[in-house]
């Protein structure tokens, strides 16, 4: 069992950055890929970015490629996610979340966090 905790979401102005972090507990993560997703209200969960276990292939989709970065550090048990140039677009709640594989489709992943919110103010 993977334990994902997620932080760093808040309340930001257009065109600022927030750095989100996740911190898994009960096993390393480095057998797993990890994957940021998030779910605007009245919207289906997305993916956002996914990284592969040693980090050496990411995913992002269209809309945050450029600006989003996503990183881990194994060592730590965490991964991150950098979120530059935000719009209110990005408005959303961030969910991190670990597959055995490497993948954005989110029905393949085995252990959710639960979430942190995002507010991108226009």
């Amino acid at each position: 069992q993977v334990h994902l905790v997620e932080s760093g979401g808040g309340l930001v102005q257009a065109g600022g950055s927030l750095r989100l972090s996740c911190v898994a507990s009960g096993r390393t993560i480095s057998v797993y890929g990890m994957g940021w997703f998030r779910q605007a209200e009245g919207k289906e969960r997305e993916s956002v970015a996914v990284i592969s276990r040693n980090g050496a292939s990411t995913y992002y989709t269209d809309s945050v490629k450029g600006r989003f970065t996503i990183s881990r550090e194994n060592a730590k048990n965490t991964v991150y996610l950098q979120m530059n140039k935000l719009t209110a677009e990005d408005t959303a709640v961030y969910y991190c979340a670990a597959v055995l594989g490497f993948t954005p489709r989110s029905s393949d992943y085995s252990f959710w966090g639960q979430g942190t919110q995002v507010t991108v103010s226009s």
